[in-house]
C-alpha cells in the first residue's frame, strides 16, 4: 500500500499542474512576499512584520489552483483586505476577544460575499485582526494593513510570473468554448469522456471528478426530456395539420 501510494504520488507529480509545480510556486510566492516586506521595512525605518501567516494560505490557492475563482486577483486582494478591515473593526467596538473574533470572521463573509471576492483566507485576516485588541489606526496600519498589503501584491506578482511561465496564465481566463458539430446532441454522454476531457486540459478544477459526473449527467436528462418533448409536440402539431387537411 505505501509503494502505491508513493508511486501514485510520483506519477501526478509533473505534468503542467502537478504538485512539484504548485510546490514550488507557493514557496517561490511566499518568498518573494518576506523579501519585499523586509525591503519596505528596512527603507521606512519601521519595524513590520515580513510576512503574515494567511498570506501562505494565499499562496497555496494561486500557485495550486489557480483556475479557482477563489485564487483571482480581486479574491485574493479585496478578500484579505477587506476582511482584515473588517476585524479591526470589530476589535475597536467589541471589548471580548471571542466574541470579537466570531463577528469579524462572519462579516467578513458578509462583505466578501457581497464585494463578489471570497478569499477562504480572509477569514484568517479577520481573526488576525480581530485578535490585536483595540489599537490606535496608525499602530493598525504599520502593523496589519501595509504588511499584509505588501505581502498581497508581492504574492500577486510572483502568482502572475509563475502562472504564465509554467503554461498557465493568471489571472485564469477560460477559453472560448468550440462549436458543437453539425446535427447538435450526438448522444449519450459516458463517464470515459469526462475523464479524456480532463486528461486534455491538465488542469486543477475545485470541484471533483464525481460532482462533475453528477453535473454533467442532470444536464444530459434535461437535455433528453426537453428533445423528446420537442418531439412530441411535433408529432402533435403534425397529426393536427393532417386532420385539418383530411377536413377540408
Amino acid at each position: 500500500m505505501p509503494y502505491r501510494l508513493l508511486t501514485r504520488a510520483a506519477s501526478r507529480a509533473g505534468g503542467r499542474l502537478g504538485w512539484s509545480r504548485a510546490a514550488v510556486g507557493a514557496a517561490l510566492g511566499v518568498a518573494v512576499a518576506a523579501v519585499v516586506n523586509h525591503i519596505l521595512s528596512g527603507i521606512g525605518g519601521a519595524t513590520l512584520p515580513w510576512l503574515l501567516a494567511p498570506v501562505g494560505a494565499s499562496a497555496v490557492l494561486v500557485l495550486a489552483l489557480p483556475a479557482s475563482p477563489l485564487a483571482q486577483p480581486w479574491p485574493l486582494f479585496g478578500g484579505s483586505m477587506v476582511s482584515a478591515l473588517v476585524g479591526l473593526t470589530a476589535a475597536q467596538w467589541i471589548p471580548y476577544p471571542e466574541l470579537a473574533c466570531a463577528v469579524a470572521l462572519g462579516l467578513a463573509i458578509v462583505a466578501m460575499s457581497v464585494l463578489r471576492c471570497l478569499h477562504p483566507p480572509g477569514g484568517a485576516c479577520a481573526l488576525l485582526a480581530a485578535t490585536a485588541g483595540p489599537v490606535t489606526a496608525s499602530h493598525a496600519m504599520l502593523a496589519l494593513v501595509l504588511p499584509l498589503a505588501a505581502n498581497l501584491i508581492a504574492l500577486a506578482a510572483a502568482g502572475w510570473f509563475y502562472n504564465g511561465l509554467t503554461g498557465h496564465p493568471w489571472p485564469h481566463r477560460a477559453p472560448e468554448p468550440q462549436p458543437l458539430p453539425d446535427g447538435g446532441w450526438a448522444g449519450s454522454y459516458d463517464a470515459s469522456d469526462l475523464d479524456a476531457v480532463l486528461e486534455e486540459w491538465d488542469e486543477v478544477l475545485d470541484v471533483s471528478r464525481a460532482d462533475l459526473d453528477l453535473l454533467f449527467r442532470a444536464v444530459e436528462r434535461r437535455v433528453q426530456t426537453r428533445s423528446r418533448l420537442h418531439t412530441t409536440a411535433g408529432k402533435r402539431t403534425a397529426a393536427t395539420q393532417r386532420e385539418s387537411e383530411s377536413e377540408g
